[in-house]
């Protein structure tokens, strides 16, 4: 489940917050499921549900190659992890989150993370690791 697909509607306009938390409660609440997102504000509704965390936590450098080379690849269409009308566009407003990401949200998400007790930890670093990862499931 891409939480890009719970959030916007099309056109780049999203859904209110309640709809947002109503849509991921109806994933939540699902028999199995594996989440792909950020989307901070939520992490504690879904580290309530879970068994297994994994936490991709790349530098922010590792973070804006991924997205300008997303941007380049896909300019102009809909990735399939999106939103219908959607297009994949530059945006610079989403730039300064990636570069600014961890700096504000990395300890709150670590210590998040190391509360949920019930939950299974993974955390990769790079690409690199999470290929290895990957290919041991």
């Amino acid at each position: 489940v891409h939480l890009d697909n719970l959030w916007w509607t099309g056109c780049w306009e999203n859904v209110s917050r309640e709809e947002f938390d109503a849509r991921l409660e109806a994933v939540l609440e699902g028999d199995q499921w594996i989440i792909d997102g950020n989307f901070s504000r939520t992490m504690p509704m879904r580290l309530k549900y879970c068994d297994t965390i994994v936490y991709l936590d790349y530098s922010r450098w590792a973070c804006l190659c991924g997205m300008f080379q997303r941007v380049v690849l896909n300019h102009g269409k809909v990735r399939p992890d999106m939103a219908e009308g959607c297009p994949e566009r530059f945006d610079w407003d989403f730039v300064k989150y990636i570069w600014n990401f961890n700096k504000n949200n990395r300890v709150l998400n670590q210590t998040r993370i190391a509360k949920s007790k019930h939950a299974k930890s993974i955390v990769l670093k790079n690409r690199k690791e999470k290929k290895v990862f990957l290919e041991s499931l």
